[in-house]
C-alpha cells in the first residue's frame, strides 16, 4: 500500500467518508446561490465529509476531496496524473461527448506523456519558455495590446460587455504570438476550445468534429514551422529538439499535443479568469476603492481572486489513482477517479484566515489554483502576468468602472469543464 503524507490533527480523521453530510447524494456540479459564490456543500464537505462519493452527469461515481491537505497531497503525487485512455475512469458524459480535456477517450487522445521520466522530458524542454522572467519581458507587448482593446471599447460606448471586448481578445493575442499561429483565427480557436471542454454543451458528433478539424489544423502549422521556423514557441521547441538525442526529440505528435493544449489553456482559462477577476473586484466597490488609492496591491489581489474564484469549474481537477492510496488514514483504492476540489481547498480556514473574506493583502498565498507538484499549470507565469497588466490597466484607464448589471444577474459559463462568466457588463 502506498502512502500520501499529509500533516493534520487526529481530530480531523472523524467522519471522512461517506456520499456527504447526512448521506445525501452529492452532485457534480455543485449548485451555488449566486454566479460569484460558492456551493455552500464545500463548507459541510470540508468539516464532515472531506472524502466523498459524488455523482456525475454521467451517473457514474467517482470520489470528491475537499480539504487543503488531502488535495494538495494528492496533486503531488508524481504518480499520478489525469486520466488517460484505456485508464477505466469514472465519465462526466454518459453519451460520450465529452471532450479531451472532460474525458479520456481513445478516439481523442493527445500525444503528452503524464507520468514519469517522459513527462519530465518534455515538461523541461516546454516550461523553459513560460519562466517569470520571459513573460515579464511581453509584458509592455500585453499592455499595449489592452490599452489599444480597452480604447476600442471605449470608442464604441458603454455599456460594454468586458469579456468580450478585453477578457477573450487579450490571451488570443497573446498566446497566438507565442505560438507563431493567425490571430485572426481567434473565433474558431473559440469553438475548438469550448468543444475540448466539453462537457454537455456539444452532441459527440460536433466534439468529434472540432477535434478532428483542431488537430488537422495544428499539424499543419507545426508542419510550417518546420519547413520555416520562426520566432515563436513551436518553431524554438522544433529547433532546438534536433540538437537533442533522438530519444529525447519531441515528436509531431507531441508537438501537435503541446500546441492545442497550450491553445486551449492559453487562452479559455485566462479570458474567464479576466472576467471573473473584474466581477468579483467590481462587486464590493470598497475592493476597488482600495485599488484605485494603493495600486502597488495588484500583484497580492491577483492571487487573492486566483484563491477566492469559487467558479474554477464545477468538477475539480481528476486523478486516476492507478494503485491503493492511503489519504490520511482513509483508503482509496486503485482505479478510484478522484476529483480534487481546488476552490474548495483555496478557503480552507485549517489553512487560510478568515477564508471567506477577499482580502487584497494577503501573503503568503499558497492557494492551489494552478495545480502543485510535477503537473501544477506550466503557464502559471503567464496567466499571472496578463492578469496583473489587467488590473494595472484597468485601473489608468477606467478608474470609474463599475457592474452594469447586479451581480445576481450576471450568467455562469455552463457545459464545459471550465468555469467563468458568459458576460460582464459594465459602465464608467
Amino acid at each position: 500500500m502506498s502512502q500520501v503524507e499529509t500533516s493534520r490533527n487526529n481530530q480531523d480523521n472523524q467522519d471522512r467518508t461517506g456520499t456527504g453530510p447526512d448521506d445525501e447524494v452529492v452532485r457534480l456540479p455543485m449548485p451555488s446561490d449566486g454566479p460569484l459564490d460558492p456551493p455552500a456543500a464545500w463548507e459541510r464537505l470540508r468539516a464532515r465529509c472531506p472524502v466523498a462519493t459524488v455523482e456525475l452527469p454521467s451517473g457514474d461515481r467517482a470520489t470528491f476531496v475537499s480539504r487543503y491537505d488531502d488535495v494538495r497531497a494528492l496533486l503531488s503525487d508524481p504518480r499520478f496524473s489525469r486520466p488517460r485512455a484505456g485508464d477505466d475512469t469514472a465519465r462526466l458524459s454518459a453519451d460520450g461527448s465529452g471532450g479531451v480535456a472532460a474525458d479520456a477517450s481513445p478516439e481523442y487522445t493527445l500525444a503528452i506523456p503524464e507520468t514519469g521520466e517522459p513527462h519530465l522530458r518534455w515538461r523541461r524542454q516546454v516550461g523553459r519558455y513560460f519562466t517569470a522572467k520571459r513573460m515579464a519581458a511581453l509584458r509592455p507587448g500585453m499592455a499595449r495590446i489592452a490599452e489599444s482593446l480597452l480604447d476600442d471599447m471605449i470608442e464604441r460606448g458603454q455599456p460594454a460587455d468586458l469579456k468580450a471586448a478585453l477578457g477573450f481578445p487579450l490571451p488570443v493575442y497573446v498566446i497566438c504570438d507565442l505560438l507563431g499561429a493567425p490571430a485572426e483565427d481567434r473565433d474558431r480557436f473559440s469553438h475548438w476550445s469550448d468543444a475540448f471542454l466539453n462537457v454537455s454543451r456539444f452532441s459527440k458528433e460536433e466534439t468529434g468534429a472540432a477535434f478532428t478539424e483542431f488537430a488537422r489544423y495544428m499539424s499543419d502549422l507545426v508542419a510550417a514551422k518546420r519547413a520555416a521556423p520562426g520566432d515563436d514557441l513551436l518553431s524554438m521547441l522544433i529547433v532546438e529538439s534536433t540538437a537533442l538525442p533522438e530519444a529525447e526529440r519531441l515528436t509531431d505528435a507531441e508537438l501537435l499535443a503541446t500546441g492545442m493544449g497550450l491553445l486551449v489553456a492559453g487562452h479559455e482559462t485566462t479570458a474567464n479568469m479576466i472576467g471573473k477577476m473584474a466581477a468579483l473586484l467590481l462587486a464590493d466597490r470598497s475592493r476597488w476603492e482600495q485599488l484605485l488609492a494603493d495600486p502597488s496591491l495588484v500583484r497580492t489581489a491577483v492571487e487573492e481572486v486566483l484563491r477566492f474564484d469559487a467558479n474554477l469549474g464545477g468538477f475539480g481537477m481528476r486523478r486516476y489513482l492507478s494503485e491503493d492510496v492511503d489519504l490520511d488514514g482513509e483508503l482509496l483504492p486503485g482505479g478510484t477517479t478522484v476529483f480534487c476540489g481546488m476552490s474548495s481547498a483555496n478557503r480552507d480556514d485549517r489553512v487560510f484566515t478568515s477564508p471567506a473574506e477577499m482580502d487584497l493583502t494577503r501573503s503568503p498565498n499558497p492557494h492551489l489554483t494552478f495545480g502543485a507538484g510535477p503537473h501544477s499549470c506550466l503557464g502559471q507565469a503567464l496567466a499571472r502576468t496578463e492578469l496583473q497588466v489587467v488590473l494595472d490597466v484597468l485601473l489608468r484607464k477606467l478608474p470609474t468602472l463599475e457592474l452594469a448589471v447586479p451581480v445576481d444577474e450576471l450568467r455562469k459559463v455552463e457545459g464545459l469543464l471550465v468555469g467563468g462568466l458568459r458576460e460582464v457588463p459594465v459602465r464608467w
